[in-house]
């Protein structure tokens, strides 16, 4: 092939790749043209399927065995809102994890209360 060429210019060449399927056409094909040529249609289209199916099965049961880790627990934050010191019209919103021990000037500490939300 030149380096021209691409290899979509060539046809696909069918053949048989399970050795069951090979040893079937041969019992099967008898020097007729037309006979042999629909025995290998009908062996080829059988095969992609049996392969089809067999390659869904093994990746079906190869995803169902993998574990996944746990997961983590998700914590519902707190969610507080207090008027603003600066303007009338905007207040402050402040969304914290419930464990927060309130460093920020004018955050609270979380309490019992507000952990079972």
């Amino acid at each position: 092939m030149n380096s021209n060429e691409s290899s979509f210019s060539r046809p696909v060449e069918q053949k048989l790749r399970l050795n069951e399927f090979k040893t079937l056409y041969k019992a099967c094909s008898r020097g007729i043209p037309w006979w042999d040529h629909l025995i290998f249609g009908c062996l080829w289209w059988l095969e992609e399927k049996i392969i089809d199916y067999r390659v869904t099965t093994e990746v079906t049961k190869a995803v169902e065995e993998v574990v996944l880790p746990p997961m983590p627990d998700c914590v519902t934050p707190i969610y507080r809102e207090t008027l603003s010191d600066t303007s009338t019209s905007l207040s402050e919103m402040r969304l914290t994890a419930p464990w927060y021990d309130g460093g920020v000037k004018g955050a609270e500490p979380a309490t019992e209360a507000s952990e079972d939300h």
